[in-house]
């Protein structure tokens, strides 16, 4: 299955086309593992719709299938994400077997599931381990992150920043490094990033006195919750134009894509995480991990479809 666009916005496939441009494989350096669609919230703007219902997890087997895959093949970084990470049951197994052989290794978390029950096993881990922490923060503003996330989470983020911090994380000269990401509210593509940093890093500072390595911020993509919440607020249409209109050519240099393989919580593989959401496999191909005898080589052509927009818009999504 597929997104499909307004008959208005040129295709992403055809753009390429009619640019003289393609998307290929480098080196494949990153491997991110999603470890299920469990989530303790269920966000506005996820393009995986994970939530509380969702019962689709990373299993024990697939687990150990991706620790293997990890010692076979050399990554420089290893991107663990969900859901919420924190509530697969296997997660320190997974965090402790992927760590140690020189990967840098990133934890992303919404912060709040962070605080749950049993946590406290898997912050040592990342201390010990110093394991990055890539936080998932929306906004300054109380009511516009609640918007996405649901009520009460802003202050919950803001103790768990607090707690990290306390600990090392985030400070200049621990080797602990959190990050946060920051997506915007509605239908637009983010302000200039450098500026938002700035801006993050001195209110953070000045109200709760919270300190971070680096900040992120990316355009939603059109997929899961987030399309729904565009077709249902008539937004749709003049968010794909906007992202169309707003395609960077340079910024193909840079996706993730291109240096990323992305497993799914069932072991399937896929160029990206947002491919993953739709179903649409590695290269266009189903291929299950424990298929997986080689590495893409360069060169490959990397599955695309519609909502690619959001990676190639502006700055980008690296």
């Amino acid at each position: 299955m597929t997104s499909k666009l307004p008959q208005m916005v040129e295709p992403f496939s055809q753009s390429l086309k009619s640019r003289g441009l393609s998307l290929t494989r480098l080196k494949s350096t990153v491997l991110q593992i999603n470890v299920g669609l469990l989530c303790n919230l269920a966000c506005r703007h996820c393009h995986l719709e994970a939530g509380p219902a969702r019962q689709e997890i990373m299993s024990a087997d697939t687990v150990s299938q991706v620790v293997e895959l990890s010692k076979r093949f050399s990554f420089g970084v290893i991107d663990v994400t969900g859901g919420a990470p924190e509530m697969n049951p296997h997660i320190l197994d997974l965090l402790g077997g992927l760590s140690g052989r020189g990967a840098r290794v990133m934890l992303r978390s919404n912060l709040t599931a962070m605080d749950g029950p049993g946590r406290e096993q898997l912050i040592d881990l990342c201390l010990d381990k110093k394991v990055v922490i890539v936080a998932s923060f929306p906004a300054l503003n109380e009511t516009q992150a609640e918007s996405q996330r649901g009520k009460g989470i802003f202050l919950k983020s803001i103790e768990v920043l607090q707690r990290l911090n306390g600990l090392g994380y985030g400070k200049t000269g621990s080797g602990l490094e959190l990050n946060l990401v920051s997506n915007p509210a509605g239908a637009f593509i983010p302000n200039n990033q450098s500026q938002l940093e700035d801006r993050f890093r001195q209110i953070l500072m000045n109200k709760w006195g919270i300190e971070f390595n680096q900040l992120f911020s990316f355009a939603n993509v059109p997929l899961g919750r987030f399309k729904k919440w565009l077709v249902a607020s008539g937004n749709y249409v003049s968010y794909m134009e906007k992202l169309a209109h707003s395609q960077n050519p340079c910024a193909l240099d840079g996706v993730m894509c291109r240096s990323l393989i992305s497993v799914g919580w069932d072991g399937y593989l896929y160029d990206c995480d947002f491919n993953q959401a739709i179903g649409l496999g590695l290269g266009g191909q189903q291929i299950h991990i424990s298929e997986l005898e080689e590495l893409p080589v360069p060169g490959l052509e990397i599955a695309v479809s519609d909502h690619c927009y959001a990676c190639t818009a502006g700055s980008g999504f690296t």
